[in-house]
């Protein structure tokens, strides 16, 4: 199938409409809070207030530090990310009640979209998991060729519908919306990575393993052998 190509204003505007997805609620909570710590003279309430407004800051401030490495530039052109960077805002955006995160990976710094990839699939595991479970990421190798492999375990687990055609950049419909944005961008960023993304699922496990694109074997041309002689003088008509 043909790879669909975005333009670059809607791919920018499709990215900003998820990032804003991600924030609009805590940012909403705080807004509430401060409304009650307005209105209310009760102290239980402005306590709740308190904490409502507490936990949504550092909701959106998680969600915003996440966005900043998983979509944003993070840096000039062939910049490097450190893994341990991408684990604390992962640890930020998905640690909570409802899904765990297991991170193994080495303390290095690798290619940012190798890094962004990682990134992606996480968001990517965690809709595998809709009711909640344990992701374990676990990356080997050096930054140019990697082995990432994620694992999502959880009740009702299942391949995200669609999500392997958009990262292959063929959505089936042949377009991509605001809910669709994030698994085409993965599979962006995964091109550019030069790694391949696959999806397989046993029981209540989904799989997802990001390996270095194989590289074209390239054909030799055999060439005649060069003999040492002198070539035969031309005779003169």
């Amino acid at each position: 199938m043909t790879l669909v190509q975005l333009d670059a204003l809607d791919l920018s505007a499709l990215l900003c409409s998820r990032v804003c997805h991600d924030v609009i609620s805590p940012v909403g909570a705080i807004v509430n809070g401060l409304e009650v710590l307005e209105d209310e003279s009760d102290a239980s309430m402005r306590e709740f207030a308190l904490e409502l407004i507490a936990k949504s800051a550092r909701q959106a401030s998680a969600r915003l530090q996440f966005a900043r490495i998983a979509f944003g530039a993070a840096g000039s052109a062939g910049a490097s990310i450190d893994l341990a960077d991408a684990e604390k805002v992962s640890r930020g955006m998905f640690g909570d009640d409802k899904t765990q995160l297991a991170w193994s990976a080495p303390q290095a710094l690798y290619p940012k979209n190798k890094v962004k990839l990682i990134l992606n699939l996480v968001v990517i595991a965690q809709s595998a998991i809709p009711r909640g479970g344990l992701i374990d990421v676990t990356v080997t190798g050096d930054g140019e060729a990697p082995s990432i492999v994620l694992t999502a375990k959880g009740s009702h687990a299942r391949i995200p519908p669609h999500v392997e055609a958009l990262i292959a950049g063929t959505p089936e419909n042949g377009t991509v919306d605001a809910h669709a944005i994030l698994p085409f961008y993965a599979g962006l960023v995964a091109r550019a990575a030069e790694m391949d993304v696959r999806f397989s699922i046993t029981g209540d496990t989904v799989t997802i393993e990001a390996l270095p694109t194989p590289k074209p074997a390239t054909e030799t041309v055999d060439e005649p052998p060069v003999s040492d002689e002198e070539p035969p003088e031309t005779a003169l008509a």
